[in-house]
């Protein structure tokens, strides 16, 4: 599938009849998925957060855009926060399956629109940008709406879009494709958004402009000031204070988070400000943020504790939450912040109680089945090999072996977690699977059409007991591996994980096996085949070996008087 994200910041956060309006306008488009709407009283503006199809996106986009300039007038707007029209700026970011360039083409296309049928001036900026000196989105804001006018005659700021008259309703619109953006404010203990200010110069990308003894600026031969970069790459920032928050924030667009993270983002707003004598003593996400990003902030914070960061995700999750601060001014819902959450399907079987599903695998339904076992049980036994490396970790005398340990714990986790996802998928796959053979034939192209989809629902219906097979060996290897560097009193635990990854194998492997005569391309279904019964080989290797060391192992020891 092809995903876009699209962030509109439109130039009312106090109004509800007017922010959800324009959401709405957005998630009317058949295919657009509204995945949050983030108002803000004091910067009066609302971050819109919606996703889809490409061509759903860009129609949703020009609606928004229609029905926010409908109702909102610019020429009695204030807010603290920098602003150039009414749709302030309406960026498109690729999320899966599409290219920069694509998202590009989205923001030229939307942009001549609003141009020419809403008659309001447009810039394209980032990736979509017509020239590099209208790339950086502060540039093409600066002055703001007051300054608009007179930008306008300017024949350098010439709109891309739209008429080169200020709309004193509307002002302008900046549209562009970017890298996913995340709006992250740190709060500090203070009121005074001068001393907020200077921590944002500290360590924003562009640092402060540099000044004489007497105050002066200082310029270059060309007469231009000279500026003095700050701390952090890829940052924008600026302080103001919310008194609805009751604190100041040094308030940042991270344009990059592999360039700077967001702990590294906060850690460094924090040493500042300690610098300054303030600290900083929370922050706040503005609209959505990947995943990784937190996952990587909890890693980070835990190791710094000296602690495994091989642990669960909602483990890592919430360290850094805690760490963070993310609750401080404002509720922070993974559930509903974190992108991947609000974009994934319910797991039906893997969020049940371990009664309800053994309870629900014990009825006439045909699923789930076999697979969605064998997929848990692998899950379990990854789960086992994390425990046991962490619990080592944990104790005196592992040092030499924390590097070994935590690899073992962070690769456990993602075992388990590719597994879980596969006792839901087993059951999807099954059921789509039996979707086709309902469909209807009694014309030669609905005949046609139902041997094209019970084949690739076939295909699906294999596919997911191969992963879960091909999961198996390297999950009972690391179950030996840890059962022998790791604490010996969890040993049984390792070899428990052992055999219950090499019970998942054999049940994963019938389940490929009992699918491949439905497969009419035979050449494929020989392909199938091959990589199963190789990963079946390697899963009875690990497992002779999980026997002999761990299994004998213990059983030796049971001999022996402690």
């Amino acid at each position: 599938m092809k995903l876009v994200e699209c962030v509109p910041n439109i130039s009312d956060g106090r109004h509800p009849e007017v922010y959800e309006a324009a959401a709405k306008a957005a998630a009317a488009v058949p295919g657009v998925t509204l995945l949050n709407v983030d108002p803000g009283a004091e910067t009066n503006r609302t971050v819109i957060t919606f996703v889809g199809e490409p061509e759903a996106v860009l129609e949703g986009a020009f609606r928004l855009t229609a029905k926010a300039l409908e109702l909102i007038d610019m020429s009695a707007h204030h807010g603290a926060h920098p602003r150039l029209g009414a749709v302030d700026v309406v960026p498109f970011v690729p999320i899966a399956g599409v290219t920069m360039e694509e998202c590009a083409a989205l923001a030229r296309r939307l942009g001549e629109r609003v141009g020419a049928e809403l008659g309001i001036p447009v810039y394209l900026y980032e990736f979509a940008a017509s020239c590099p000196e209208r790339r950086n989105l502060a540039d093409i804001r600066a002055g703001e709406y007051e300054g608009l006018a007179e930008k306008l005659d300017d024949p350098a700021w010439r709109p891309d879009f739209g008429p080169a008259a200020f709309v004193p309703r509307s002002g302008a619109t900046v549209i562009g494709a970017r890298k996913f953006l995340v709006a992250f404010n740190v709060n500090l203990n203070t009121l005074d958004k001068r001393l907020a200010n200077r921590v944002a110069l500290d360590v924003r990308e562009k640092g402060r402009m540099r000044r004489d003894e007497h105050g002066e600026p200082v310029v270059d031969e060309h007469g231009e000031p000279v500026w003095d970069p700050g701390i952090l790459r890829s940052v924008k920032a600026v302080g103001w204070v919310i008194p609805e928050f009751g604190c100041a924030q040094i308030s940042m667009n991270l344009t990059d988070l592999e360039v700077t993270p967001l702990h590294v983002a906060f850690d460094t707003c924090d040493e500042r400000a300690r610098e300054r004598g303030l600290r900083a003593t929370g922050s706040e996400i503005v609209g959505l943020i990947p995943k990784a990003a937190l996952l990587a902030a909890g890693r980070h914070y835990l190791a710094r504790m000296g602690r495994s960061t091989g642990v669960p995700e909602s483990a890592l999750l919430h360290i850094a939450m805690r760490t963070l601060g993310l609750s401080e001014v404002k509720a922070f819902d993974p559930a509903e912040r974190i992108i991947e959450y609000r974009l994934a399907g319910q797991a039906r079987l893997a969020a049940m109680t371990v009664r309800a599903f053994a309870d629900e695998l014990s009825t006439d339904s045909p699923a789930p089945g076999g697979g969605s076992v064998a997929a848990l049980a692998g899950a379990l036994g990854a789960a086992l090999a994390a425990m046991v490396a962490n619990l080592s970790h944990a104790k005196k005398g592992f040092e030499s072996r924390h590097a070994d340990l935590e690899r073992i714990a962070l690769r456990g986790q993602a075992l388990k977690d590719t597994l879980l996802a596969a006792v839901d998928a087993d059951t999807a796959a099954f059921d789509r699977l039996l979707e086709a053979m309902r469909l209807p034939k009694g014309t030669p192209e609905e005949q046609a059409a139902r041997e094209a989809a019970i084949a690739a629902a076939t295909v699906a219906a294999i596919e997911v007991p191969l992963g879960v097979l091909e999961a198996c060996p390297e999950t009972v290897e690391l179950c030996v591996e840890v059962g022998a560097i790791g604490l010996q009193a969890s040993r049984s635990d390792a070899g428990t994980g052992a055999q219950l990854a090499r019970a998942a194998a054999a049940g994963a492997y019938q389940n490929v096996c009992i699918n491949l005569p439905g497969l009419p391309d035979r050449t494929q279904a020989a392909a199938l085949l091959q990589r199963a019964d190789t990963a079946w080989a390697r899963a009875v290797a690990a497992h002779w070996k999980a026997e002999e060391e761990i299994l004998g192992g213990l059983r030796k020891a049971a001999e022996t008087p402690a």
